[in-house]
């Protein structure tokens, strides 16, 4: 801070004379200004930055900023040129949708419903505009008592306008406060997670392990008693991703008489089934033990294949079943990490590992992808598993107990996630869980949004379906009063259910229509506020994501679509409920996996007698897997097209129609919220979001 010059106190002592005599000071450079000097006050005074300034400089200010006026217009323009071009070009080649169920038509025609609406409103609000029938203020209606009717169209405009206040905002306002009850509801679950989470982080509270750990030193033949542990990996045409799932299975640090590892193949495309056994016999020829099963009845999808495997009579000889999806590549030490949590728990049912990514930075849809898992895994199942020893399943990179798995009724196929389902009977019949958020394994994210939304339609369909399913039991089980009420009101109704309804209902429904029914208001900090602060509480276990907060707030809005219209084909059983479409793999892998595979392959080059002792029949069968790898050696990809997603498209529509409608009641947030969260349906709509096929 400046240090402070006051020397009024000086020039008062010279008898009053402070004003002083007025000094004019001309210079003949015209490049100077007359300065007047009134009093001896007047030097200490704020300067003026124009002043002193001739014509030329304040020219060349003028040009300074028109320059950068210009050039942020032309920035803006460029980029919306860019913008209508990738529309334009994705309405040309963009591939329609196919909506296969009859809920997700249903919905589209509501939203459509909402947007002719909404338009056939926007028109009659400008006409009453236009003609200056304002009858609002502070979004309260406020007609003259002795009203002068100008005309039919007037008349019908008022009626409307009694009609609104005193029959549909009602309905509106009680379903908004339901819905910001529900909203602020879910919003201190997230809280109370949260700070959960930061007691585990304050008190480094973790899962240890009981007794003397399993060490690498202990080897085979050492006498030291290793459980049998066998490893399953399910796998549907898993062209791109089979090889490096079962080569880092392969290379677990396990004993490999207690090891056994199963490819589960439920491929319809011949030519997959016979490069998966050939990549099996490689690996069964170099001394592991891994077997090879295909399905000729594949009924039940991903549950019905684990549950053949378990059926078969070698299984009895094990005591765990570690699972793992076909993209999923766990590091050697897995099972040393894992297993020896059993020890010395037998109320042990689970041991969960974490997620990790090798492709959360590949486009924008990775890296919101990645925000939502990491608080999952960082927050959810985390806490749930510290301090209520229950939590869902994963469905891979996880180790049962296999008898935890027999007395809860083994692997069931009646939803499309037998992963929650074996869980939640599993906590029934008391088995506790742990999770490990130090151990991750590395898998994929999809990179396209038609596989995203796939991918979300099961996990939000499925629970629903399994809520149904589970209830029944749920309420006449043993357990204690307060988890159950956990399991029913916080497991499966807030977290699955309530979610995605407020969601949907509140941001994409009642807030468009709130713009054209004033008299229901939906305040600011309902819209701005709150969901701001709660996606920055989301964003904390991902912390580099910072910077895409406000896109991450967007895009969760605008898959409630898609979740709402999964919870309510799960919540009444419809078609799509029990449909299971494989999430599409990429085939990425880390950079310590491709030097591995480089390393194996220059290996195998260079020891060409690897077959050397093999029989004839298994070199005549090694023949044939290398005719049939050729003959499957990848033909040419079929072109694919970005899909127009109607739903979307039509919320996109909504949405921008009530930003329009906002700027007539001068509504500023109201109208920046929707006019981005509409652009935001747009860019989903169009598939411009994700992986986009040339």
């Amino acid at each position: 801070m400046a240090p402070s010059l006051d020397f009024s106190k000086w020039w008062a002592r010279d008898n009053n004379s402070s004003k002083g005599t007025p000094v004019v000071v001309t210079m003949e450079n015209p490049n100077y200004s007359v300065l007047e000097i009134n009093g001896p006050d007047e030097v200490f005074r704020p300067v003026d930055k124009d002043r002193g300034k001739n014509a030329k400089q304040f020219t060349w200010v003028l040009l300074l900023k028109a320059h950068k006026a210009v050039g942020c217009l032309a920035w803006l323009g460029n980029v919306l040129w860019e913008l209508f071009g990738a529309i334009k070009k994705r309405l040309i080649f963009g591939q329609m949708e196919n909506e296969k169920s009859g809920k997700g038509r249903l919905l589209y025609r509501v939203i459509m419903g909402f947007l002719v609406m909404a338009l056939a409103f926007l028109a009659f609000e400008v006409v009453a505009h236009l003609k200056g029938w304002h009858y609002f203020e502070n979004s309260n209606l406020h007609i003259p008592e002795t009203l002068e009717i100008r005309g039919w169209l007037h008349s019908v405009y008022v009626a409307w306008l009694e009609f609104r206040a005193d029959c549909i905002a009602p309905a509106i306002q009680a379903l908004t406060n339901f819905c910001v009850a529900l909203f602020l509801i879910q919003s201190a679950d997230r809280i109370l997670l949260c700070l959960g989470c930061f007691w585990i982080k304050f008190k480094k509270i973790k899962p240890q392990i009981e007794g003397v750990p399993y060490k690498s030193d202990f080897l085979e033949g050492s006498g030291y008693n290793y459980p049998k542990v066998l490893v399953q990996i399910p796998m549907c045409n898993e062209r791109e991703v089979y090889e490096q799932s079962i080569s880092a299975v392969c290379q677990l640090d396990w004993p490999k008489e207690r090891l056994l590892i199963q490819v589960l193949d439920d491929s319809d495309d011949e030519s997959i089934q016979w490069l998966i056994k050939g990549e099996v016999t490689q690996w069964s020829q170099r001394g592991v033990n891994i077997i090879y099963r295909h399905r000729l009845v594949r009924t039940g999808y991903k549950a019905g294949n684990l549950k053949s495997a378990m059926n078969c009579d070698y299984v009895k000889d094990y005591e765990f079943v570690a699972i793992f999806d076909a993209d999923f590549q766990p590091n050697p030490d897995f099972l040393k990490l894992t297993v020896p949590h059993f020890k010395d728990n037998p109320e042990l049912g689970l041991v969960q590992a974490r997620w990790a990514f090798v492709n959360k930075d590949e486009n924008l849809l990775t890296r919101l992808q990645n925000i939502n898992l990491c608080f999952h895994f960082e927050v959810e199942q985390q806490v749930n598993g510290v301090f209520l020893n229950f939590f869902g399943f994963n469905g891979t990179a996880g180790v049962w107990r296999i008898k935890a798995l027999e007395d809860s009724g083994g692997w069931l196929e009646r939803t499309t996630v037998e992963d929650m389902d074996i869980a939640v009977r599993a906590h029934l019949n008391g088995w506790k869980f742990i999770f490990l958020n130090d151990v991750k394994v590395l898998c994929e994210l999809p990179e396209s949004y038609e596989a995203y939304k796939k991918q979300q339609h099961r996990w939000h369909s499925g629970p629903m379906h399994l809520f149904r399913l589970c209830l029944p039991a749920i309420i006449t089980s043993k357990m204690m009063f307060w988890k159950k009420a956990n399991l029913i009101l916080l497991f499966f109704l807030l977290r699955k259910l309530i979610l995605p309804f407020y969601s949907f209902t509140l941001f994409c429904i009642i807030l468009p229509l709130t713009m054209f029914v004033p008299e229901a208001e939906l305040s600011m900090w309902v819209i701005c506020y709150v969901p701001i602060f709660m996606s920055f509480i989301n964003i904390l276990p991902s912390p580099r994501s910072f910077p895409f907060i406000v896109p991450y707030l967007l895009f969760e809005n605008t898959m409630s679509v898609t979740k709402f219209n999964a919870m309510i084909s799960g919540l009444f059983q419809l078609g799509s409920s029990y449909e299971w479409i494989v999430t599409k793999k990429a085939g990425r892998s880390s950079e310590s996996d491709l030097l591995a595979v480089e390393e194996r392959e220059s290996k195998a080059m260079n020891h060409p007698q690897l077959y050397r002792g093999t029989s004839d029949s298994g070199l005549s069968e090694l023949n044939k897997l290398k005719e049939h790898q050729e003959a499957a050696a990848p033909k040419p990809p079929v072109k694919k097209l970005n899909k127009i997603y109607k739903k979307e498209l039509a919320l996109a529509f909504l949405l921008l129609t009530a930003a329009v409608r906002s700027l007539l009641s001068a509504q500023g947030v109201h109208f920046y919220f929707l006019l981005f969260q509409g652009i935001s349906f747009l860019l989903v709509g169009l598939d411009l979001i994700g992986e986009q096929m040339s």
